[in-house]
């Protein structure tokens, strides 16, 4: 038997689930809905069916296209604001602390559940219930929590342990899991069997209703009956950015992070940081200085064009006024933080290929009651609201640094 394709994934029981759709017949579409809701149970501090995401999909004959399943700005028929439940928490890093802000008012209106079933409607060819089949196996009969997803874990703690319906998944015996235990979630497992069975549309119609219930300004939170049956993933053409020989497809406006990545490759073009020697110290250095300033680039009003002038972000991306950008590339990089996201990539035999970003935020520390699923906080990031907290019109498709990239040369995927 030949090579059926190729997944990579943060956790093994991501990565094992999208590889038992290979093994089953799946394409690489297939692969990666399977693993990511897996993702759902075993990356449990990173991702859910309350969060969001972006996949870009495609091969080399039908072209590729970006799904945007990201969160949009809940509020749509309030008249004036409700009272929100909207709390900052302190997480501590050690060397240094971060403050979010969780509580049901931090909730945006999630994408990632009816993203995966809208990107498995379009391009899969495996039943939904073998799709669900490992991530059902998961949720109801344990995993074992990997150092990572431990580690994260014990970071998040004080969130996490805001009620008892998120804390009972987290720490099911009151206390930290450790790497070596095992953790379960058998309302999602119980959900996600429903969902691939039958009658998907009215598990959906649950799941929305929960939202509107348990989310809404009667509970401290703003969205609406009205936001979500609004929202619906988008379908865009992805940023196209040539770097040598390849062209690098990733996420467009209103997305942030596609036009930093294609800058950055301009700036790292100039800088020479292909040509130094594979992790010296000069090339450590240089990649510190361009990570550096793509930040600054960020901070220099990038967020406000992702809205008002999304051509002037193409254009830098294209490599628009990049030498200006370079010779400021001087400074290292300061400490990277908590990481909210995870991440797949899939190639199948077919030469099809899939690359998925999804997060949770930090999670706001509520669940919808008997499906298992913690909601997001991404109206309580700071990164992600940079004019500040609820400023968003209702509706509006929030921004996010999530990437999913295929770099293409010579009609192959690399």
């Amino acid at each position: 038997m030949g090579i059926l394709g190729v997944i990579a994934a943060s956790e093994p029981h991501t990565a094992e689930a999208g590889a038992c759709l290979l093994r089953r017949g799946g394409n690489a579409v297939d692969a990666i809905v399977a693993a990511k809701f897996a993702a759902t149970v075993t990356e449990l501090p990173l991702t859910s069916l309350g969060g969001g995401g972006v996949c870009l999909w495609g091969d080399a004959d039908a072209g590729y296209k970006v799904l945007d399943f990201f969160a949009t700005t809940p509020g749509r028929g309030l008249g004036s604001p409700p009272p929100l439940d909207f709390a900052p928490v302190t997480v501590d890093f050690g060397r240094t602390t971060q403050v979010f802000h969780v509580g049901r008012g931090a909730a945006a209106v999630p994408g990632e559940l009816v993203g995966l079933l809208e990107l498995h409607r379009r391009a899969g060819r495996v039943p939904l219930r073998e799709v669900v089949a490992p991530a059902v196996a998961s949720a109801r009969d344990g995993f074992t929590v990997s150092p990572q997803i431990a580690m994260i874990i014990a970071l998040v703690a004080p969130i996490v342990r805001r009620s008892p319906a998120v804390a009972k998944r987290f720490f099911p015996r009151g206390i930290l899991p450790q790497a070596g235990d095992r953790l379960s979630n058998p309302e999602l497992g119980d959900f996600l069997h429903a969902l691939g069975e039958a009658n998907t549309d009215s598990h959906v119609a649950r799941y929305w209703a929960s939202l509107v219930d348990n989310f809404g300004p009667a509970q401290g939170g703003l969205i609406t009956a009205q936001d979500v049956a609004a929202y619906a993933p988008v379908i865009r053409e992805p940023l196209h950015v040539g770097f040598g020989p390849y062209t690098v497809l990733t996420n467009p406006p209103p997305a942030a992070g596609g036009g930093l990545i294609g800058a950055g490759l301009h700036i790292a073009e100039q800088l020479g940081l292909g040509e130094e020697t594979f992790l010296s110290r000069k090339q450590q250095l240089t990649m510190a200085a361009l990570l550096t300033t793509v930040s600054e680039i960020r901070q220099a009003g990038y967020d406000q064009r992702l809205y008002t002038d999304p051509g002037a972000i193409l254009d830098l991306a294209a490599g628009d006024g990049i030498p200006v950008w370079a010779a400021r590339a001087q400074s290292l990089l300061a400490e990277n933080q908590l990481g909210a996201t995870t991440h797949i990539s899939v190639i199948d035999a077919d030469r099809m290929a899939a690359a998925m970003t999804t997060s949770n935020g930090e999670g706001c520390g509520e669940a919808l009651p008997g499906l298992g699923i913690h909601v997001n906080n991404f109206l309580g990031e700071d990164d992600i609201n940079p004019a500040g907290f609820h400023r968003g019109a209702p509706g509006t498709w929030m921004s996010t640094m999530m990437a999913p990239t295929i770099v293409v040369a010579a009609e192959r995927e690399t």
